[in-house]
């Protein structure tokens, strides 16, 4: 999508002829007049051709992108009730509150709910179905389509929950879900209990496996060097995993959220290594020779492509998972990097690269046929391939070049027409964006005050939220479940 197109309209006004009816009646107030009345239907064509052209270009944008990401039209209105505290145990009030907390949030993030706000639900803390109104919940102010409910207890260094969902407007048939949870009565558990039922209700009602149980990985700076660290994807439980004190980036979480490849800068440059997740620590992988850097998985967990400049210019290659049989796929003049997949299918890769001077996104076949560039100007980076494969996202700088004042941005490309719609507007330089698996969001860094911090929003750009705080954190990468 370029700048709206503004087609010429009828014949040109002609001044003239309202001056020479002006003199011909010996009246000059005709030619004020005139003029008014041509600048109001000037005034009033061109908010027409506004009206016309730019709109609805705007709104089918707006469409492609929600049909796509699974996003809805009409969200869902969904009340989340404290739950009950069913024990006395001093531990049940801090577990309660976590909880509470954490599942409003899960289903408020989610971008498929309207979460009803705990200033506007009934004064009722329904401990069991039995305890519940549903039509104090149905009716206004809260107005909930449906309603999560329960009871939490701790007991003998345990923590159990009752949990519900029903359907408001359903008397007779109104549980949707209904769940227990016990773990290890810590804060950490209660949360992940938290994000279990969230992610229960988000795939009963939108069809979707919720994310609220996935990690983001991400490189840091908080020990004092660039290491690789991980959180979960609301940006709680933060947890450094390398402790290499060199400079390690581009994190990339196997299919089976078992290792991470990343590129790490050692006594021999620039090379991939391997951290088990598993084993909580390093494990072997081959070196290449030469500046080895911006690892991808495909989605079956089989291969990885990375950039190598093993042969001279940094070209794409592809190998299996334990970095045997390499191939180069790319063989051309200028750099090539920042490789990811499709994957849908695992037939096509996108790419960065520098053939043509300044960087660009192009997409090609997994053995490097087919090539085709998508974007057309400007300085284009990072680009992260949808889960159903329709669309890319990546970083753009569209004006970038001599004096240029352009910002670089978040973008989503829709690859079948290539049409882009801008996500992020006047907030810093944004860069290294990541789908989540859902497909609904987006995770992306963001500089700015010379302090960059990892932030998530919904794949149409809306509902932005900061994931960390301190400064020295980017590149993330969400983890595929």
């Amino acid at each position: 999508m370029g700048e709206p197109y503004t087609p010429g309209f009828g014949q040109p006004f002609n001044a003239g002829e309202g001056q020479d009816v002006a003199k011909k009646n010996g009246n000059r107030m005709i030619v004020s007049q005139t003029k008014k009345i041509v600048a109001v239907r000037l005034s009033l064509f061109a908010a027409f051709l506004a009206f016309t052209f730019l709109i609805p270009s705007s709104i089918q944008a707006q469409d492609w992108v929600q049909t796509g990401s699974n996003l809805p039209v009409q969200k869902i209105r969904v009340a989340a009730a404290d739950l009950k505290a069913a024990s006395g145990d001093p531990q049940t009030g801090p577990m309660k509150s976590v909880f509470d907390q954490t599942l409003y949030n899960d289903l408020r993030y989610a971008g498929i709910f309207d979460v009803v706000s705990k200033s506007m639900i009934p004064n009722a803390t329904p401990g069991s179905p039995s305890e519940i109104n549903l039509a104090n919940w149905a009716a206004q102010p809260s107005n909930a389509a449906y309603v999560a409910f329960g009871a939490l207890a701790v007991s003998g260094g345990r923590v159990t929950v009752q949990a519900y969902l029903y359907d408001t407007h359903q008397q007779q048939s109104a549980q949707v879900l209904g769940k227990q949870y016990a773990d290890n009565a810590t804060v950490e558990n209660t949360r992940q209990i938290a994000h279990r039922f969230a992610d229960e209700i988000i795939e009963r009602l939108g069809g979707t496996p919720g994310i609220a149980e996935t990690k983001i990985y991400y490189v840091s700076e908080k020990s004092g060097s660039k290491e690789i660290w991980v959180m979960d994807y609301d940006g709680m439980n933060a947890r450094q995993l390398t402790h290499l004190g060199t400079v390690s980036l581009s994190p990339r979480v196997s299919p089976d959220n078992s290792r991470i490849a990343f590129s790490s800068l050692g006594r021999n440059g620039w090379s991939i290594r391997m951290y088990s997740l598993d084993l909580g620590r390093l494990v072997a992988f081959p070196a290449w020779g030469g500046t080895t850097l911006s690892p991808a998985w495909s989605s079956d967990g089989t291969k990885l492509a990375f950039s190598s400049a093993r042969s001279g210019d940094p070209d794409i290659y592809v190998c299996d998972a334990s970095g045997n049989n390499a191939h180069r796929i790319t063989a051309f003049r200028g750099p090539d990097v920042s490789p990811t997949w499709n994957p849908k299918s695992n037939a096509q890769i996108a790419w960065v690269s520098g053939r043509t001077k300044l960087p660009q996104i192009y997409i090609m076949d997994a053995d490097g046929a087919n090539v085709s560039q998508m974007t057309d100007g400007g300085y284009a980076s990072a680009p992260s391939w949808s889960p159903n494969g329709q669309f890319l996202t990546f970083a753009w700088n569209r004006r970038y070049g001599p004096g240029a004042p352009g910002g670089e941005d978040i973008y989503i490309m829709n690859i079948a027409t290539r049409a882009w719609v801008q996500l992020t507007h006047d907030a810093g330089m944004n860069d290294a964006p990541s789908w989540s698996p859902d497909g609904r969001h987006i995770v992306f860094q963001r500089e700015n005050g010379g302090r960059s911090e990892i932030w998530m929003m919904l794949a149409d750009g809306t509902d932005q939220q900061q994931l960390t705080h301190g400064g020295g954190n980017s590149q993330p990468n969400w983890s595929w479940k």
